[in-house]
């Protein structure tokens, strides 16, 4: 089993805590099937490193995780890694998980860039990313009030911690995902086929039951010639709603 990164430095009171949906992500990615996947696409010794970029990377772990094991999982050491949240604590906190990571791991290949506070993808060059993962607020609940963002995304002027509403706030980022649980999911899903490598680039974006996972599949397979979706990961054992799946999104040539 491959080691899961230390997030003991961060606090969980305004950064999203892995749980069973980070840990489903790092079971899939690191699985002999997936890994098989991922080596056909990008273990070529001379073709250019692949950027993996997560998109709402929070605690870090899962971007963290593919860049300390990339030789296991991907067949080559030599990643790229970048990662983009609305939260800037969560960046904050990100970029120490990864970093110490890599240190610890002695993973001298993998290349760990920057985590952007911005946006989803909107802030990341056309078509330059090779490998896409997205845990995004899935839970159908209101979404914040994102009037309150600017105010909440930094310490309060001549303050030494967060308050309480800052704090419920940038937890709610994390988790509400508005009706149907997909506000923010539809948002990411419209991005993908502008920010992957159109021949090798791949994503993955975490489900629940609620989202309606066939549906979207199927949506995803109408973008067009070539385009496919299919679940590689599920959590078989929570009943209703709360039931994980991880699915790839790519794109063939034929």
């Amino acid at each position: 089993m491959l080691p899961t990164p230390s997030t003991s430095h961060i606090c969980f009171d305004r950064v999203y805590e892995p749980a069973e949906d980070s840990f489903l992500i790092l079971d899939t990615l690191s699985s002999p099937s997936e890994s098989s996947f991922l080596r056909s696409r990008f273990n070529e010794p001379s073709s250019t490193p692949p950027l993996v970029l997560e998109v709402g990377v929070g605690s870090g772990v899962v971007l963290a995780f593919a860049a300390a094991n990339a030789s296991a999982i991907f067949g080559r050491n030599d990643l790229l890694t970048l990662g983009t949240d609305i939260n800037s604590f969560a960046c904050q906190a990100a970029s120490q998980t990864i970093s110490t990571a890599l240190k610890d791991q002695g993973r001298q290949g993998s290349m760990y860039l920057d985590i952007v506070n911005g946006d989803l993808a909107s802030s990341i060059r056309p078509h330059s990313v090779d490998i896409l993962i997205f845990n995004p607020p899935y839970v159908p609940a209101e979404l914040p009030d994102f009037s309150r963002h600017d105010l909440f995304n930094a310490l309060p002027e001549g303050q030494k911690t967060t308050s309480f509403d800052q704090d419920s706030y940038l937890l709610e980022l994390s988790y509400a995902g508005g009706v149907d649980g997909m506000i923010v999911t539809d948002r990411m899903l419209d991005q993908i086929p502008q920010t992957l490598d159109l021949e090798r680039g791949v994503a993955y974006v975490l489900l629940c039951a609620q989202n309606k996972p066939e549906e979207v599949k199927r949506r995803i397979r109408d973008w067009g010639t070539g385009w496919r979706a299919e679940t590689v990961g599920s959590s078989g054992k929570q009943a209703g709603w709360e039931k994980l799946q991880i699915v790839r999104i790519w794109k063939t040539t034929l």
